[in-house]
């Protein structure tokens, strides 16, 4: 399935998880894994805390600083941090599926991580169901 996802900043982690949950429900399946995979190479999928909006700018800001905007990149449209930020975070994640609900930590969120936009984008839900 295919989750549609709109940023509305150069640089942004949407969280993403009641999505997720919302497009489970529709397939059915109540044990597995479910991988969720970002189909740009300027935007990757994390886990992290999302009780706190800091911890989203926190991680932001630190990644702008390691990986700048404006650096002498050579590639030709300008996006090479973007690039860059999505190797270092992954395009990726996998999660366990039990009993229809994903395992998540108490404070764990599934993130998409927008570093080249405002963009309308997509991410790739597949749920690998137990076969056990």
């Amino acid at each position: 399935m295919i989750v549609y996802v709109q940023t509305d900043q150069r640089t942004q982690m949407k969280d993403i998880t009641d999505k997720v949950k919302e497009n489970l429900k529709s397939l059915g399946e109540k044990n597995g894994l479910v991988h969720i995979f970002s189909m740009h190479t300027t935007a990757a999928v994390t886990i992290n805390e999302n009780a706190d909006p800091d911890v989203a700018g926190d991680i932001l800001r630190a990644t702008e600083r390691l990986v700048p905007f404006e650096a002498g990149y050579r590639h030709m449209e300008g996006n090479s941090a973007a690039h860059i930020k999505t190797s270092l975070f992954g395009q990726s994640e996998t999660v366990v599926l039990k009993d229809g609900r994903l395992v998540l930590g108490t404070w764990q969120g599934i993130y998409f991580c927008e570093f080249d936009g405002p963009r309308s984008r997509k991410v790739h839900v597949k749920v690998i169901p137990d076969k056990l």
